[in-house]
């Protein structure tokens, strides 16, 4: 060995094995490029490329259709008969219709106080109102609470009922459709539903109810979130900015214009003559709230959207569970598109067009194509490109339609401008996400039905921050999401500093920060930058 070193031959040998090494790895890589990958990177591009332009047209139309509900002031008000329900002399309170308060919740120890307060605290005749506590918790403590809370506003006189089942069959809609059935539901005419965290204005009932009783065809009414905690973190702050959107643009566009929209599952009052027409609650699918308002639209049933009337909420604050609320919110529409696209297009009762938006605009751009853009196109493709210079993305594509398709979605919320870099790079993460549950809801693969109750915090956001007490770390490399999301994180990684090396220059800044936020959302599951709930 010494005489093979000092002779030189040893690095000589291995040296000559190293540049064999990648004279074999470079013809073999020549070799593929050409025949397949050049050709299948050409039609991975080409159709991102489609979907992209679908993505951009749907928000250029929805900002012009915004542009003019403003300019002509086309405000509910205006489209449809509102005036306040008069008192009857005669008649006295029966004058009001009956109005039911569901509240379904699931081991809300935090905010069942906030929600029943706020619902028992709306202004309405009453002996006209009914507030129903559906309570599925778990926990006997939890229930024992929510029990005593609910004897307390009964022992004020409000007209409240606690109810509990033996089962969670159906989760939310299974609670919704059992609450239904009870005898005292038959005498009312509107139901409003309210999830356990939101907290809607005395007021609420007065804004919303006028609008069913004087228009005999719409069958929901419903309100704007407001988000409490949204400036808790960076996290809450990007959130905000993503449903501004949903609210000010998509819910007001599909009201605007075709009278539907997907309900948002709370803050909304519904005719329950057209809930039963519809043919009630179902638990097919984990957006049971989507799945009767499309069947409701199928029967001719009208909704109105009220952007002004806003009903405080919960942000999730933190990332783990805004991940389960966003496989629920991705994988759900889409097993939903699956399960009643035929149904959409036999059916005769409403017009082609708004068929077309239904299945087109709602369903196929809105909650299948941008998610798998985003990601496939933005992640994986675009950068794939780096190491097949033979392969050309315009720059239309790749630098002018997302600038556009960005600054369209930030302008719902103007406060967050200034964090709009932050937020292209967190929703890109979050497509990750949003793509994988798309497909296991397009598939019915095995989670399609999982659902896990999105954490509120409530007042004890306030008294956490205050006593947080710093725990080490918890890393659970065991996990596949997490090696996954660091896997997409090192390849961007790995884009960059290729791109870097061989002097193309293209995209490595925008490589370089999205592997950085991969890698930091990667790590952030496993607790190292997000707080341990």
């Amino acid at each position: 060995m010494d005489r093979l070193s000092a002779t030189g031959l040893l690095p000589d040998t291995f040296g000559g094995a190293r540049d064999d090494i990648s004279m074999q790895l470079s013809l073999i890589w020549a070799q593929i490029k050409a025949p397949l990958l050049v050709p299948l990177l050409r039609v991975a591009v080409f159709l991102c490329l489609a979907m992209s332009l679908m993505l951009f047209l749907e928000r250029v139309y929805m900002a012009v259709v915004i542009l003019l509900v403003k300019l002509f002031g086309r405000k509910p008000e205006k489209r449809y008969r509102w005036e306040p329900i008069k008192d009857d002399v005669e008649l006295g309170n029966s004058a009001y219709p009956m109005v039911l308060v569901q509240i379904p919740m699931y081991n809300e120890r935090e905010v069942y106080q906030l929600s029943i307060g706020a619902a028992c605290g709306l202004s309405w005749p009453s002996d006209r109102i009914i507030i129903q506590v559906l309570d599925d918790s778990t926990d006997p403590t939890i229930k024992d609470l929510v029990e005593l809370e609910c004897q307390r506003w009964a022992s004020k006189g409000i007209n409240i009922r606690y109810e509990i089942r033996d089962n969670r069959n159906g989760y939310k809609a299974g609670a919704l459709k059992e609450g239904m059935k009870r005898s005292y539901v038959k005498q009312c005419d509107y139901v409003a539903i309210l999830d356990a965290d939101f907290q809607p204005e005395p007021d609420f009932l007065w804004r919303t109810i006028p609008f069913l009783v004087h228009n005999p065809e719409v069958a929901l009414v419903q309100a704007r979130w407001k988000f409490v905690n949204a400036d808790e973190c960076l996290m809450t702050r990007m959130q905000e900015m993503s449903l501004d959107y949903h609210f000010t643009v998509e819910q007001e566009v599909g009201s605007s214009t075709h009278a539907f929209f997907g309900f948002n599952g709370t803050a909304g009052v519904w005719r329950i003559s057209a809930l039963n027409e519809a043919g009630g609650w179902k638990d097919r699918t984990t957006v049971e709230d989507m799945d009767l308002a499309v069947r409701a639209s199928l029967k001719g049933w009208k909704f109105v959207y009220l952007g002004s009337l806003k009903v405080k909420n919960e942000l999730p604050s933190t990332f783990k569970a805004y991940r389960f609320q966003q496989h629920r919110w991705s994988c759900g529409p889409a097993n939903l598109f699956r399960k009643m696209a035929m149904e959409i297009i036999r059916n005769k009762k409403v017009t082609l067009w708004k068929k077309v938006h239904v299945i087109y605009s709602f369903f196929l751009v809105r909650k299948i194509v941008a998610h798998i853009v985003t990601f496939i196109f933005y992640c994986v493709v675009l950068p794939a490109t780096v190491f097949v210079p033979e392969v050309t993305v315009p720059k239309w594509g790749a630098v002018y339609i997302p600038s556009i398709i960005t600054v369209l979605n930030a302008v719902g919320t103007p406060r967050s401008l200034h964090l709009v870099v932050f937020w292209i790079l967190f929703e890109n993460v979050m497509s990750f996400h949003r793509t994988k549950a798309t497909f296991i809801g397009l598939l019915e693969a095995g989670r399609v039905n999982e659902w896990i109750v999105t954490e509120k915090l409530g007042d004890a956001l306030k008294v956490k921050a205050s006593n947080k007490v710093p725990k080490k770390p918890k890393f659970r490399f065991g996990d596949r999401l997490h090696v996954l999301e660091l896997g997409v994180g090192a390849y961007l990684f790995f884009c960059g500093c290729y791109d870097i090396a061989f002097g193309r220059n293209h995209y490595f800044m925008y490589l370089f920060a999205q592997a950085i936020a991969f890698f930091i959302m990667g790590f952030g599951y496993i607790g190292t930058f997000v707080p341990n709930s």
